[in-house]
């Protein structure tokens, strides 16, 4: 694709950076037959392509507008297209340039510009999530039966092994995860136990910088990322095999940490390191013998919803599915698997009428095989399906924890 760049932003970072990405796409197409929201809505703007274009057009010195900004802000930023492109474009990034740039030419309406403010300074802090949290698990019974699927359960933590062991990683805590569904770290700190890995974490980090990155506070985010190398950098001096992720949402942008501060003079280098460390606790179980340590066959069907952050960003399809199958369980067919279930982040609470047609369809597919449960590999992606699926919806890694017992 030609680009003319204006003296805007020729001579910029995220300017060049997206005139390389632009000029990689050769505007096939292929991309729009795979996006979820071009499926929903017919427009080409609402596809890859169209955003590209709307993209260009802002760089290239064009009028842009509130119309501008509804395609992008519309985008669920799955990477669905990354997986279909022959040519490899990097779509994920170049969105969130053409974000951050328009959110400064095209203000937002007071009420929207708040509710992303308050969601970047809620969501990204446990502390401020949890009194949240439980105050709305205690009044769940009398919410109306609409918003009392979006509480989840209250979990009770459970202990984690704290016996030494040869082989160490280091686990994200996380932001929502870490007070919503507590088990999920739980759980993979014992399956990795019974592998002779013992999981760490390290005080002082908390969300991967996802949360502002998205909502086109790009600086914000870089100062959680910055935080978290920080707060890590001392185990991975120590000698850390990994730093392991079991939300895949936060994973993908841990591993791009070293593109993202590619920049940054003094966390450059230490940012690449992170990413080089950076596991999907699949990748880790993948490679494992888990033929030592008592798994029975499981007599449950599950569902597995692979999150877009998984099989997309961080291309791993496949791989939850194969562990599954090794340790016992039986996995239903999901048709069109490669779809978003509209969680993305803040996508459902920012776009709510496209995020629940996707619920639809996605759950459809998930239950057409009447399975026992439904799993997933991210906890934005758990909620959200828990919040209409008809059958218990869990992070894949407490099944295995529960069938190594």
């Amino acid at each position: 694709m030609q680009t003319r760049i204006s003296a805007k932003y020729r001579d910029t970072a995220a300017g060049q950076e997206a005139d390389a990405i632009l000029r990689s796409c050769v505007h096939c197409g292929f991309c729009t037959a795979t996006c979820p929201t071009y499926q929903l809505l017919g427009d080409e703007l609402d596809g890859p392509r169209g955003r590209i274009y709307l993209i260009k057009q802002l760089l290239e010195g064009q009028a842009v507008s509130a119309s501008t900004q509804l395609h992008l802000d519309r985008c669920l930023t799955c990477r669905a297209c990354e997986t279909t492109c022959p040519s490899g474009v990097r779509y994920g990034r170049l969105a969130d340039i053409g974000r951050e740039l328009v959110e400064h030419e095209v203000p937002r309406r007071p009420v929207q510009r708040l509710l992303r403010y308050l969601l970047r300074k809620v969501i990204a802090y446990p502390r401020r999530v949890a009194p949240l949290l439980f105050a709305a698990q205690a009044l769940r019974p009398l919410l109306p039966a609409g918003l009392r699927g979006k509480v989840p359960a209250r979990q009770r933590r459970t202990p984690w092994p704290q016996q030494p062991q040869a082989r160490r990683m280091l686990a994200l805590a996380g932001c929502v995860q870490s007070v919503a569904t507590p088990h999920t770290n739980a759980a993979a700190a014992r399956v990795l136990n019974r592998l002779g890995i013992q999981l760490l974490t390290a005080p002082g980090a908390g969300c991967c910088g996802a949360v502002s990155h998205h909502l086109a506070a790009h600086q914000e985010g870089l100062d959680f990322m910055r935080r978290n190398i920080d707060a890590w950098w001392p185990l991975i001096e120590q000698g850390i095999e990994a730093i392991l992720v079991t939300a895949s949402g936060c994973g993908a942008v841990v591993k791009e940490y070293g593109q993202l501060l590619a920049q940054d003079p003094v966390y450059a280098d230490k940012a690449r390191r992170v990413s080089a460390l950076a596991r999907d606790v699949s990748e880790v179980l993948r490679d494992a013998d888990l033929s030592g340590v008592g798994l029975r066959r499981q007599a449950q069907k599950v569902a597995f919803h692979s999150p877009c952050t998984l099989q997309h960003g961080q291309q791993l399809g496949g791989v939850v599915e194969t562990v599954l199958s090794r340790a016992g369980f039986t996995l239903t067919a999901v048709p069109d698997a490669h779809l978003c279930c509209g969680s993305a982040g803040t996508y459902s609470i920012l776009q709510p009428e496209l995020s629940t047609r996707l619920l639809a369809n996605k759950l459809a597919a998930l239950e057409q095989d009447t399975p026992d449960v439904i799993a997933t590999a991210n906890i934005g992606c758990q909620m959200h399906l828990a919040s209409k699926a008809g059958r218990p919806v869990r992070h894949w890694i407490e099944l295995l924890d529960e069938a190594m017992r």
